[in-house]
């Protein structure tokens, strides 16, 4: 049975000898990584102020040091903010007050990407960790029993705030209350065992590395090994190096890992669970025959409420089947339920229309515990019982899902509407491409127009003839589907959990470097000239519209 509280999952370690935790040139017993948990929530209780909520800003690579001040603030009856070490400026420090925030753990690196903001956080609250000062303060705490403080054993406990990626918009912190974080160590726990040692790369600021790789390890006894931040040439070094039995990915991670040259080390791994959400089916399959485990995928958002698994038997682009607690619907903007996906012979989708909607959970609202300190954001997500989780996708007869793009991805072209997901699919089996992005522009008189943005694999040029071939053989390829605009860059613009961020790419548009235009009813793709560049603004003013999205 699950523990009720988080803290209760940690206190099943606190007498475990096992190994724990792994980083680096280091290793910490369990007993060892929860008294450090404890001497981090006698530390947090000393910095509250006036029985106040104690909001923690950790600002932080993946160090211990992360891990020991979740434990710490669960036994503190705090609340953790993870804090996108990859954000700048205002959007870090927007962050950090919108979370109200009281107070700031970060690092030397850290305290250089505060300086000159306004984070709502007092200076002499803005902490180093690793400076003498804080080791002297979590030193004089070591071996004490854990402090008593009611809300620690409080299901309903604030324990941490979690930004949304914003691979689609402004980052929203998600509440995960301490609750929650129990059930999920105990529901993802993927059979660890204590002999599992289970692999994280991805940012600890994001749900994926503590929902679905640490606190399961700490439910289960299974020994943690953690990387400061991701590396794709370190990846197998890495694993065989620590004996990985378990992975975790999120976005385009598998993409940057099947970039390094292949090599006979990579079926020796222990490896036997690879688990994460987003990658592309042909990355999926690539990575099964290079390291013989077949990834799992499993469709949700930071949110929480809704959940699919792909399948053994599913349809390899689909998301899956949802489990049985879960009733995932597909929805119509009026609530109604869309009809099954129709295919045709060569897999075209022939009735887009009627089809895509927006994947929701019926009975989903009493998993979301909401965006803090944004109500209105969070009463969008609600409709009645219904979770909305604001991305399109479309079920087929037999009840597999599947992804469509995110409410910002669907375009309409010529009166025809369509989702960004499946252009992408298809445009990632283009000879050579590493990642692939697909979104609307405005169309200069009246809807929108195709885009997409390309990156090539190393040493790999990018044919914009060979590419105009490719996309007439695609029977699959709707007729308004191929790009009109094509970037080709040598890095897409990833999110601190290297999803595309979209927004950037979608302001950058056409206007910004090097662009190749196919005209209507031409196969192929040319330079978009400064000359037709001014021409096409000057539509865009004749019309009265902006050329940015």
């Amino acid at each position: 049975m699950a523990a009720e509280t988080f803290t209760g999952v940690l206190l099943r370690r606190a007498e475990d000898d096992h190994p724990g935790l792994l980083f680096e040139d280091r290793a910490w017993s369990w007993r060892e990584v929860i008294a450090e948990c404890v001497a981090r929530a006698h530390v947090l209780c000393g910095l509250r102020r006036d029985d106040a909520p104690l909001h923690v800003g950790v600002l932080l690579e993946n160090v211990p040091e992360y891990l020991f001040l979740i434990g710490g603030a669960a036994f503190a009856g705090a609340t953790l903010v993870g804090l996108n070490s990859t954000r700048r400026g205002d959007e870090l420090a927007g962050d950090a007050r919108r979370a109200d925030c009281d107070l700031i753990l970060t690092d030397r690196a850290g305290l250089r990407l505060l300086e000159d903001v306004d984070t709502g956080v007092a200076a002499d609250r803005v902490l180093r960790v690793d400076d003498a000062q804080w080791s002297a303060r979590v030193g004089a705490h070591r071996g004490a029993a854990r402090p008593a403080v009611p809300a620690a054993d409080d299901p309903a406990s604030l324990l941490l705030l979690l930004f949304t990626s914003g691979s689609t918009g402004a980052p929203k912190a998600v509440r995960c209350t301490s609750g929650r974080l129990a059930m999920l160590a105990a529901a993802n726990t993927c059979g660890f065992t204590p002999d599992d040692v289970t692999y994280n790369a991805m940012p600890l600021f994001h749900g994926n590395a503590i929902m679905a790789c640490w606190a399961p390890s700490v439910y289960a006894g299974a020994t943690h090994a953690m990387r400061r931040r991701f590396s794709a040439s370190g990846f197998v070094p890495d694993i065989r190096r620590v004996g990985a039995t378990f992975v975790n990915y999120v976005g385009r991670s598998l993409a940057y890992i099947l970039s390094v040259p292949e090599s006979a080390e990579e079926r020796n791994t222990a490896l036997r669970t690879v688990f994460g959400t987003e990658a592309a089916a042909r990355d999926r399959d690539e990575f099964a025959r290079r390291f013989g485990v077949r990834p799992i995928e499993s469709y949700g958002s930071s949110e929480g409420a809704i959940v699919i698994h792909l399948t053994e038997d599913a349809p390899p682009t689909s998301l899956g089947l949802a489990p049985a607690f879960i009733d995932a619907r597909v929805w119509d903007a009026n609530g109604a339920e869309c009809p099954p996906a129709r295919f045709a012979a060569d897999g075209r989708l022939l009735n887009p229309e009627e089809a895509i909607g927006e994947i929701v959970n019926a009975t989903g609202a009493a998993l979301f515990e909401g965006y803090y300190g944004d109500d209105e954001a969070g009463a969008q997500r609600i409709e009645g019982a219904a979770y909305r989780s604001g991305d399109l996708g479309y079920r087929d007869e037999r009840g597999y899902f599947y992804f469509a793009g995110r409410s910002g991805d669907r375009l309409r072209v010529d009166g025809e509407n369509f989702s960004a997901a499946p252009i992408e699919r298809i445009l990632a089996r283009f000879p050579g491409v590493l990642l692939v992005a697909v979104f609307p522009v405005p169309d200069p008189r009246t809807g929108d127009q195709v885009m997409a943005v390309v990156q090539m694999q190393d040493g790999t040029r990018f044919d914009p003839g060979a590419f105009g071939e490719f996309l007439t053989a695609q029977p699959d390829l709707g007729t308004k589907w191929a790009p009109r605009f094509v970037r080709v860059v040598d890095a897409i613009p990833v999110t601190g959990t290297r999803k595309i961020d979209k927004p950037a790419l979608r302001r950058a548009g056409w206007q910004e470097g090097r662009v190749l235009l196919r005209e209507a009813r031409q196969p192929g793709y040319a330079p978009l000239t400064e000359g037709a560049r001014r021409a096409l603004l000057a539509e865009f003013d004749r019309y009265g519209r902006s050329p940015t999205a």
